[in-house]
């Protein structure tokens, strides 16, 4: 009798628990994404500044620009359109870099300003706006740099 109300009360508290994740879900999938496009941006760099500022001291970089909440800088960045080019997800991707950089930033646009990317030209000077994921790196494997990851990205208008 004793063991049968142990595994009730264990159903009980499984049952509470999965409904209590359920809902913490629900919630965090529902919650309002922030809006990148209409919020001022934290920081305005040439992708060169931004390259260098990783280069010189990523640790520095990383916690002045990335946030472990999710809720890193938005940066606005002027540089030459090197590459535009389409993910697995339809979204363009551009990169913005000069000749002589060692890496460049790699601007991801969303559905709604997918339009806006596809309208640049190779070596057009132009400014996007997006969201810092992840900075520039050297990889001591390849024996490469890895470009600045912006997502959630539009052109700016000036």
């Amino acid at each position: 009798m004793k063991r049968k109300k142990i595994i009730k009360a264990g159903i009980i508290v499984a049952i509470i628990g999965v409904v209590v994740a359920g809902a913490v879900g629900f919630y965090l999938f529902n919650m309002p994404h922030r809006d990148v496009q209409n919020t001022d941006a934290d920081y305005a760099f040439t992708s060169t500044q931004i390259v260098n500022e990783y280069v010189a001291d990523m640790d520095a970089a990383n916690t002045k620009y990335l946030a472990v909440d999710g809720d890193s800088k938005i940066l606005e960045i002027e540089g030459i359109v090197s590459k535009v080019s389409e993910n697995f997800n339809k979204q363009q991707v551009v990169l913005l870099k000069r000749a002589s950089d060692k890496a460049g930033v790699s601007a991801t646009f969303t559905e709604e300003t997918n339009l806006n990317a596809s309208n640049l030209k190779i070596g057009e000077l132009v400014t996007v706006k997006g969201v810092i994921r992840s900075g520039a790196t050297f990889d001591e494997d390849l024996e490469l740099y890895e470009n600045v990851i912006l997502e959630k990205s539009n052109v700016v208008i000036k």
